[in-house]
């Protein structure tokens, strides 16, 4: 389990394997690196939604990852954080027009 392994499953499109693998660093992670991963886990779920067509739980998920992600602005762990958020907005924008059909997330 680690950061770039995580990462690595997203780069690929394998969201839900991203998702567990970012939810277990999460768990052990020490408190002021929790939102971190968590807001990873979610941008990983918030594509995965889309993936599955769930529009709501996709939209739930990227207000969670820009949450959870903006204090660690404008970068952090190697992460650009600032990219990773403009794509989270930038897929905010594509779902609010009713698409689904995200370009990948640049973790």
């Amino acid at each position: 389990m680690t950061l770039e392994r995580g990462l690595e499953l997203i780069r690929d499109g394998s969201y839900f394997d991203a998702h567990e693998e970012l939810e277990n660093e999460w768990r052990a992670a020490a408190a002021e690196e929790r939102d971190f991963f968590q807001g990873l886990v979610h941008v990983a779920v918030a594509w995965l939604h889309a993936e599955r067509g769930n529009r709501n739980g996709c939209e739930r998920q990227l207000v969670k990852a820009e949450r959870r992600l903006g204090a660690y602005r404008p970068g952090h762990r190697g992460v650009d954080i600032e990219t990773v958020l403009g794509d989270v907005e930038l897929a905010r924008s594509l779902v609010e027009s009713g698409s689904l059909a995200l370009p990948a997330p640049r973790v």
